[in-house]
């Protein structure tokens, strides 16, 4: 029997990255994409199929979260929050959506043991990160624990976190030398046709490819 690993996967860099470490590993992949009303949505939606597609993947699963943007309190769900273009800063964004990792861990666990599988890829980044408090190794801990005291005694889920440690411009060399399709991915909060360029996600993102002297494949604005 293949061994199965649920990957949540946005369609950013650092979820394809993950996907594609699982399937490096041999795991047959069940891919699951939440649309959870962020800004992005349609094109994240686009990269999350682009990427199946590329992967091959059979298995998988496009969940509706509606209810992110009635909760509100984040520039992602909240249109009349507008998204910073400053720069990271310290402490946590408003681009942070509350508790969003934990409802998709919690969400992927049900698939995970609905599945048989024994792994979920995720792929938050703690060390180079804009400081969301679920991106974290311990968070991700203590969420493990949590998932298999609430599932049946037979199931036993790993989440794995490759990426947690690594710097953004460790990311771009790793997906480069796993010829991950980084032009099919997405990681922009403000704009669907093309990167701002400017929002915390693009600027963390194009550091990535300056340190790693690397060209980013996708479009800017103004480039």
């Amino acid at each position: 029997m293949n061994k199965k690993a649920v990957c949540i996967l946005s369609g950013g860099m650092d979820s394809t990255l993950a996907s594609y470490i699982a399937k490096h590993e041999g795991y047959e992949i069940i891919a699951v994409h939440f649309n959870y009303g962020q800004r992005t949505q349609k094109r994240e939606l686009k990269a999350f199929r682009d990427i199946c597609e590329d992967l091959n993947i059979k298995e998988k699963y496009e969940v509706d979260i509606p209810f992110f943007t009635q909760i509100g309190e984040s520039a992602l769900t909240d249109v009349d929050i507008d998204v910073p273009i400053e720069g990271v800063k310290p402490g946590v964004p408003i681009t942070y959506v509350p508790f969003r990792n934990g409802i998709f861990l919690s969400i992927a666990a049900a698939i995970a043991e609905k599945e048989d599988a024994t792994a979920m890829f995720i792929g938050v980044v703690e060390e180079d990160s804009s400081g969301y408090p679920d991106c974290t190794d311990s968070f991700i801990t203590k969420m493990k624990e949590a998932i298999n005291q609430g599932t049946k005694e037979s199931t036993n889920i790993d989440i794995r976190t490759p990426l947690v440690h690594m710097m953004k411009s460790d990311i771009v060399t790793k997906a480069l030398e796993l010829n991950v399709p980084l032009q099919h991915t997405w990681s922009c909060y403000k704009e669907e046709e093309q990167a701002c360029g400017v929002c915390d996600s693009c600027r963390l993102r194009l550091n990535g490819f300056k340190i790693a002297n690397a060209t980013d494949p996708i479009a800017y604005k103004g480039n």
